[in-house]
């Protein structure tokens, strides 16, 4: 919440929109869901590293990132053949070349891994995945109108807001969202079909706002899983293709948010 109000602030300055007030902002966190139960820690007890890296869903988004970053990153060799056969060496390898990508510069081996699991748990762990959303269910009240949303929050937001019918959410802004890759889309709740169900009303906007550099948001245009009414938006956020203030502080970003604000 820290980061991201004066965030939102400056999105909204920049896309000349009014300030938000007081209160004005509540955030579903559940980040602490994914964390172990307390206790303490061993001598010598490690860090993840490339062997936590679980065979199927983990490397197969590992994978998915790698040819990602390679394409937009001339610093990242691509992966050639069968590049993550079910040994730890491919992994390593595609570790290695991911710690000199752009994008994922300065981030430790550690939290690399933890996102691959925090993806992998939230899609297929059926009790964390309802915490998670009645998180983001009990922070939607009756004069909710916008729901912004970053990487897997977007997914998050999308499952609770199609679990809540008659929701009074007017605007759904996702940022860096994995929503449209297929490995996501097969596991969504409603089960999925040939276009997924709409999150909201008639009158809900939808506008899924990406870096074309961001990696997590591997494929750009939702409108072919999610029908044409969502409205994407390209932004350049340089270094940090895939950071949650980046796209909060563009124009654009701020332009959809206050497009639900007045809403009544």
């Amino acid at each position: 919440m820290s980061k991201w109000r004066p965030a939102l602030r400056d999105g909204l300055r920049q896309a000349g929109a009014a300030p938000l007030g007081e209160g004005d902002l509540a955030m579903g966190f559940y980040g602490d869901l994914f964390r172990p139960a307390g206790r303490p820690l061993a001598v010598g007890d490690p860090p993840y590293t490339s062997a936590d890296v679980a065979e199927g869903f983990e490397q197969d988004l590992l994978l998915a990132w790698w040819e990602a970053a390679a394409a937009v990153d001339d610093r990242v060799a691509p992966p050639r053949g069968n590049t993550l056969a079910r040994t730890p060496r491919p992994v390593q390898a595609a570790l290695r070349a991911l710690s000199r990508s752009r994008f994922f510069s300065g981030l430790a081996l550690r939290a690399l891994v933890f996102d691959l699991k925090q993806t992998r748990r939230y899609l297929t762990e059926s009790g964390l995945r309802e915490a998670a959303r009645g998180r983001v269910h009990a922070a939607i009240g009756d004069d909710t109108r916008v729901v912004v949303a970053h990487s897997l929050g977007s997914v998050v937001a999308y499952e609770a807001l199609c679990a809540l019918p008659g929701h009074p959410v007017r605007v759904l802004v996702t940022l860096g969202s994995p929503l449209g890759m297929r490995m996501v889309l097969d596991r969504l709740e409603p089960d999925p079909g040939p276009v997924h169900r709409w999150p909201g009303g008639a009158d809900l906007a939808w506008t899924n706002v990406v870096d074309h550099g961001d990696v997590v948001a591997l494929v750009k245009d939702l409108r072919p899983a999610f029908g044409p009414r969502v409205t994407g938006v390209v932004v350049h956020n340089g270094a940090h293709a895939h950071d949650a203030t980046a796209y909060l502080t563009d124009a654009r970003t701020g332009a959809a948010i206050a497009g639900g604000l007045g809403a009544g």
